[in-house]
This record gives structure tokens, C-alpha cells and sequence, in this order.
């Protein structure tokens, strides 16, 4: 069936609710599972509790496992505790490896060490190995359900092999071959093994320059890889070489998910980005950090107006300029970190080389800072009638959107170089930064040309 929209949904939930209401169990499950399984989790996140424990009775736990494979990983800790201990174990126990182990990090550890011991043990025993490892690494996100050949075996064993693992597979369109020691020697895509004679060995036909990542990488460095190399998926090995898992590419869309909401509430300067249940407390705990830093910072700048105490008495008409230069120097510092950030997560930084973007960025400050330069120069002459305050506030914008493009490009660079996230230079820090520095650029031009302003 095609995707549906949120309407759709809506009209073919009324269509199918009778059958549920009415215990028409049969007509039910043949209409509900008829659906995609994303249209299913959208229609069944929307009921209310009473409802979907009717739906439980309705399906089984891998039915119920694909819904919950579609369901935001952040809004289903609820679903988990509605449903009854033994069913909910029956559920993870169902999913794929990576997924129930992604909503086990989301559960109390009670919850999950009772669903554990409740569960099969083989499907235990996976999910605990995979739980072993630390976030956001190459081991927290990889599926152990994939399938192995045997570096000697012939073609025609390998593809008897692959039909009676593709079931309980993640996916067969890459099948990796391992040696004796159950090291990574090669693999095979489904095109290969097809197209190949039955009788030559998959030795024989497999690629040997395989593309595999420490089972201790971090996610966003193994998702810039697979965009790369176009990959489907990824094998995770240890240090002796030993295949342990394989990373999908639907795992890595989330990944991608998750490091662009990251990078976006660092540039907001807050620790995560707010969700729609957090409560006032819990947002303003987010946000207060950066915001007591931010708070400092900003004492600084006053503090530097106080020191041009004197330069202000003498020319009070200076302070309406400080909020345009200040606020200017502020914009164009976010537009440099937000192209440099995604320089460095995209990788165009590494192509380009620091040096040309830097370069780059400080000859469009030039432009930029030249052409707004000339422009205020302009209005203020013909505002104020004073052809040199015209040209002092001219020539701060001037220099202060050159320094401040430069510092917004160079910031995440170092940050990037000193191993911290680059975002972390967020748009609040950087814009508090460049209002210090065009406070100097502007009272320190100001002070220095003084007698020229009071002629």
C-alpha cells in the first residue's frame, strides 16, 4: 500500500476501528496489517492507552516489534511500560538486535534487567553484548543479524547458506566472507554471488579490499564514511580483525538525525534541544549553563564600554552606534561559523585545506565589511551632517565584520584541531565574542581620532 498522510491515516483508522471495538479480531488484523509498518506505528501512537491494549491482544510480538521499529526512539519508553513484562521481552526479543538495544538505553535499568531475564536467552545474550559498548561508537549502533560465508566454501553452498539466513538477516545485499579465525577477508554483494558459477569458490569471486571500521568509532565518523563510499552497510570489526557486526544504512540515517538535532542545539547554546513533554525545570536546566557563561561574557563587554567612560562623555553621540556594529559583527560571525561547521562535518574542510577556507572567508569579510563600510559612512554623513563620525563608524563596520567572518571561521577550526566538537562554538558564544571585539575596534578608533569628532 502507498504511503499515507497524517489525513489519510486519520480516515483509514475510522475505516478499520469498528473491527477492533466490535472484536472482529480477524477483519482487524487483516485491515491494520495490510499497512505499512510506519503507517501503522503513526495510526497506533495515536490512541489512547485503553486502545492500544486492545491492539496488543489483536497482534503478536513480532507484529507489535515492527511498529515499534517506526516509532521515534525518544517517544517510546511509555509503550514499553504499558505492556505486560513477559510481552514486552517478547517484543525486543523480536527486533532487530541494534533497535532493541537503542530502546533498552532508554528504559530503567530495573525494566531492563527484567526483560532480560525474562527473555530467550540467545536473544539475551546478543542485545547484552552490544549493550556492553559506549554510545554513540561503531559497537552501540551495529546488528549482529547478518549473514557469514566461509571463505572456502563453493558458490552453489554459499547461496544454499544465504536462503537459510536471509530470514533472520538485516540485510543480503552484502554477505562478508571470513577465514578459518573468523576474521574479515572479503565480501560479496547479492550481484556477485548471482552471476557467479556454482562450482567456483567464493575465494574466488569475493572482493578482498573491503572498507570496515573499529567496533570504537564514533558514529558520526562511520556515517561521513558510509556517504562516502555510498555503502548499504558496514562491517565493525575488533582488532585482531574478527567480524562482530554490521552497520545498516536506515542505522546511519538515524545517526545522521541525531548529530544534525546535536550540532543544532549546541549552535542554539544549549546542551540538547528541548522536547514537547520536558517540563520548565528540565528546559531551563538545558539552557542555563551556556546562558550563566554567555552571562560573563557579557559583563566583559560592559565592563569594556566603562573603560571608554570618558570618550562617551565627550562624544555621548557615539553610544547609538554600538548596538548596529555590535549586532553586525554578531550576524556575519554565525554566517562564518555555520559555513565552517558544516565544512568540517560535511569534510569539505579536510578537501579544501584550513588555509583556503580561512582565506576565503577573509576576503568576503573584506567584501562585505567594504561594501556596508561605504553604505553607513553614507547614511550617517547625511543623517548627522559630520563627514568624520561618518567615517569612524564606516570604518569600524569595516573592520570588525573582516575580524569578525575571520573568527567565525577560525574558532571551530581550532576547536576541531584541539579534538572538541566544533559546535560547541555556538551561535551565542561566537556573536558574545565578536561584540568584544568590535567594542575595542570601535571606542579604540574612536578614542584614537578624538580630536577630529570634536572639531
Amino acid at each position: 500500500m502507498e504511503h499515507l498522510d497524517e489525513l489519510e491515516r486519520e480516515q483509514y483508522w475510522e475505516k478499520i476501528q469498528d473491527a477492533l471495538f466490535n472484536e472482529q479480531i480477524d477483519q482487524f488484523r487483516a485491515e491494520f496489517l495490510e499497512l505499512h509498518p510506519y503507517d501503522q506505528a503513526k495510526i497506533f501512537e495515536t490512541q489512547s492507552e485503553k486502545v492500544r491494549m486492545q491492539i496488543y491482544s489483536y497482534l503478536s510480538s513480532e507484529e507489535i516489534a515492527d511498529v515499534m521499529e517506526n516509532i521515534d526512539i525518544d517517544d517510546i519508553e511509555p509503550f514499553f511500560s504499558e505492556m505486560t513484562p513477559p510481552f514486552a521481552a517478547n517484543v525486543l526479543a523480536e527486533m532487530s538486535t541494534d533497535d532493541a538495544v537503542d530502546i533498552l538505553n532508554e528504559l530503567d535499568k530495573n525494566k531492563v534487567a527484567s526483560f532480560l531475564t525474562i527473555m530467550d536467552k540467545e536473544a539475551a545474550g546478543e542485545i547484552k553484548e552490544l549493550l556492553h559498548y559506549e554510545e554513540k561508537t561503531a559497537g552501540s549502533i551495529m546488528t549482529t543479524e547478518f549473514v557469514v560465508l566461509n571463505a572456502n566454501l563453493t558458490i552453489k553452498e554459499a547461496m544454499r547458506h544465504l536462503r537459510k539466513e536471509a530470514p533472520e538477516a538485516e540485510t543480503i545485499y552484502y554477505t562478508y566472507v571470513i577465514d578459518n579465525q573468523k576474521r574479515l577477508v572479503g565480501v560479496l554483494s547479492l550481484r556477485d554471488l548471482i552471476i557467479a558459477e556454482g562450482d567456483w569458490l567464493v575465494s574466488e569471486v569475493m572482493s578482498d579490499r573491503v572498507v570496515s571500521v573499529p567496533v570504537g568509532e564514533d558514529q558520526e565518523e562511520i556515517a561521513q564514511m558510509m556517504r562516502d563510499y555510498d555503502f548499504l552497510a558496514l562491517p565493525v570489526v575488533d582488532f585482531q580483525n574478527h567480524l562482530l557486526g554490521i552497520i545498516t544504512v536506515d542505522d546511519i540515517m538515524d545517526v545522521m538525525e541525531e548529530e544534525a538535532s546535536d550540532d543544532y542545539s549546541k549552535l542554539a547554546g544549549i546542551s540538547d534541544v528541548d522536547g514537547p513533554d520536558d517540563s520548565a525545570f528540565t528546559s531551563a536546566k538545558k539552557r542555563l549553563p551556556w546562558l550563566i557563561i554567555l552571562l560573563f561574557l557579557g559583563m566583559l563587554t560592559a565592563s569594556l564600554i566603562g573603560r571608554f567612560e570618558d570618550t562617551l562623555d565627550q562624544v555621548a553621540i557615539l553610544a547609538i552606534f554600538i548596538p548596529l556594529i555590535a549586532g553586525m559583527a554578531g550576524n556575519t560571525g554565525t554566517q562564518a561559523l555555520a559555513v565552517a561547521v558544516r565544512g568540517i562535518a560535511t569534510g569539505e574542510f579536510e578537501k579544501q585545506g584550513k588555509w583556503k577556507m580561512i582565506g576565503r572567508e577573509a576576503g568576503t569579510g573584506l567584501i562585505t565589511g567594504t561594501c556596508c563600510g561605504v553604505l553607513i559612512t553614507l547614511i550617517v554623513y547625511f543623517w548627522q551632517g559630520d563627514i568624520f563620525l561618518g567615517l569612524l563608524v564606516g570604518i569600524s563596520i569595516m573592520a570588525t565584520l573582516i575580524v569578525a567572518t575571520i573568527a567565525g571561521s577560525l574558532i571551530p577550526i581550532l576547536m576541531h584541531r584541539l579534538k572538541v566538537d566544533p559546535a560547541v562554538a555556538s551561535g551565542p558564544f561566537i556573536t558574545t565574542i565578536n561584540d568584544i571585539i568590535s567594542i575595542l575596534i570601535y571606542f579604540g578608533m574612536a578614542t584614537a581620532f578624538m580630536n577630529l569628532l570634536l572639531h
